[in-house]
């Protein structure tokens, strides 16, 4: 099985990927001028749902984020949803 360490920020493409089975799962993101990264998009193949792909994606998005103590903005659902479950996230959001 694929794990978190094999997300790739393809930064030409503004998202993180994550390639399993033959698809490309990817949490899309943008940067604000002020250096939040606006985590916009969570796309996962329906073949791959319910494997925790889209988990990975979002986990991989915030620790880089910690990692380069920047913020970021859930306007995903999905990533909303992700750190609202895991606690230890909450203090990334930027406030708005």
């Amino acid at each position: 099985m694929t794990d978190a360490s094999e997300v790739r920020d393809n930064a030409g493409a503004s998202r993180y990927e994550l390639q399993v089975d033959g698809h490309v799962a990817f949490l899309q993101y943008r940067d604000t001028p002020g250096g939040a990264r606006v985590l916009v998009h969570t796309e996962v193949a329906a073949e791959l749902e319910g494997r925790g792909i889209g988990g990975r994606l979002v986990k991989a998005a915030l620790e880089d984020a910690k990692a380069q103590n920047r913020r970021v903005v859930p306007s995903c659902p999905f990533v909303a949803s992700y750190i609202e479950r895991h606690a230890e996230y909450k203090s990334l959001v930027a406030l708005t």
